[in-house]
């Protein structure tokens, strides 16, 4: 599994209720079978940050201007690319403002910029490098 972690700028009830219409949930996790497995992770009585680096928290503070105390948690398996099948929910999750981190990179990714496939420090979002979509002659 590969992680992405999505802050989105609306609530968590609001959240919780797009996911609830967009995908089923077994439990509490939002579900796309072999593909994506979602849930709510809560820095209080979860694990959200507890394996960060504080710069990688500091950097997620200063993109939504607040430190946020829940995310969701998407695990997205191994069997796909990964990129294309986030793309909806990201677009879903981040419409009204947000950021989200995967496993690949410190930046906090905008829609805009996961959408648009922005470079930062030679990779896309979710690990994508800018060089694999074009040639061999390396980074653009």
């Amino acid at each position: 599994m590969r992680t992405v972690f999505v802050f989105p700028g609306t609530g968590r009830e609001e959240t919780a209720a797009l996911l609830d219409r967009h995908l089923p949930r077994s439990g509490g996790t939002w579900v796309m079978p072999d593909v994506l497995y979602a849930h709510i992770d809560d820095e209080t009585a979860g694990l959200l940050f507890r394996d960060w680096e504080p710069e990688e928290v500091a950097r997620i503070d200063a993109a939504l201007g607040r430190h946020p105390d829940w995310a969701l948690q998407v695990d997205v398996s191994r069997r796909v690319e990964g990129a294309a099948e986030l793309l909806p929910l990201l677009a879903l999750l981040l419409e009204h403002g947000g950021v989200a981190a995967d496993d690949h990179s410190p930046h906090a990714w905008t829609l805009r910029e996961i959408e648009d496939g922005t470079v930062v420090d030679g990779l896309r979002f979710f690990g994508s490098r800018a060089w694999e979509d074009s040639s061999d002659e390396g980074p653009r």
